[in-house]
């Protein structure tokens, strides 16, 4: 880091330990009605979410602690000062990079949360595609009846964001001499293996439980609903809808050919998996479009699902 970037680092570590929220109240008690939204918009329909014994879902950890649009008024301001301090050093951008969160024990309808945050750590100037900056993350203590039920840690990048290279015309052939860029390989291990070994044979296959029957994608060493660890495979008819898509638009990959739609794929068999859609021009593709199964040679080692819009041959 150069002098400047030492001095403002030096800066920034004074928030390090100080409170972005203190003794905040969720505006809700865990209640059922929050409870189905979510498991409905995540597609999970497992029996401990429901009913008079019911627990939320883990992940819905932080779900009790938002504001909401209106937000807390238990916050203090040393978050708004950090970022204050971080737009005068031109990083006037920001994007969440990614969470963790620790359980430590079920939240249940009628628990009433608080919870405290704390600045817990800013990195160093880091110079990523987006841009350069710092990566700052709060902690946030959630507590259920004064006991203490889980940790959520957010991650953000704060930065000043790179300049933009001209757009350039959709890619044509490779430059004599240079071979195309090659798609990130899968990642193949124990628990997926057999999955690639039917798509090598054009065959979709999902995983099905031995003991409970329950189908399962993508493929894990144990079921979710009963914990066995026996299992078959039944093949998909490749018959699906879009359940939900995003269209990609950035970051660009030199293999990759921006904006292309990436769909949630419903299959007939009920599991979801994620695929691109083809055949259609990506700002067509629409939620509850039927979709059909069909192999994608990208190169001469792969080959990839992917769902052709229409639902034909």
């Amino acid at each position: 880091m150069s002098g400047t970037d030492d001095a403002l680092h030096e800066r920034l570590l004074a928030f390090v330990g100080r409170p972005a929220a203190t003794a905040g109240t969720g505006k809700d008690p865990v209640n059922l009605p929050m409870i189905r939204h979510w498991c409905e918009a995540m597609g999970d329909a497992h029996p401990a979410y429901r009913g008079p014994d019911a627990v939320a879902p883990p992940t819905m950890l932080q779900a009790w602690t938002m504001g909401g649009l209106s937000g807390h008024t238990d916050r203090s301001s040393a978050y708004e000062e950090l970022f204050a301090l971080l737009d005068g050093a031109g990083c006037t951008s920001v994007v969440a990079t990614d969470c963790e969160q620790e359980y430590l024990r079920p939240l249940r309808p009628g628990d009433e949360i608080g919870f405290d945050t704390v600045i817990e750590s800013v990195s160093e100037r880091k110079t990523t595609k987006l841009g350069t900056g710092y990566f700052v993350t709060t902690r946030t203590d959630v507590r259920a009846g004064g006991e203490l039920a889980g940790t959520h840690r957010f991650r953000i990048l704060k930065y000043a964001p790179a300049p933009r290279a001209p757009r350039k015309p959709p890619a044509g052939d490779p430059p004599a001499g240079k071979p195309p860029a090659r798609r990130p390989r899968p990642v193949v291990n124990r628990d997926n293996a057999g999955f690639w070994e039917g798509v090598a044979e054009h065959r979709l296959l999902v995983q099905r439980c031995g003991d409970c029957a329950a189908l399962r994608f993508p493929w894990l060493p144990g079921c979710a609903d009963c914990g066995s660890r026996e299992w078959d495979t039944v093949e998909a008819s490749g018959e699906g809808t879009v359940f939900s898509y995003v269209v990609m638009h950035h970051p660009s990959f030199p293999a990759f050919d921006p904006p292309y739609a990436v769909g949630l794929i419903e299959l007939a068999e009920g599991v979801r998996m994620i695929s691109n859609v083809v055949g259609v021009p990506y700002d067509e593709v629409r939620i509850g479009m039927p979709v059909r199964l069909e192999f994608l040679r990208v190169d001469e080692e792969l080959e990839l699902p992917v769902f052709r819009a229409g639902g034909e041959d």
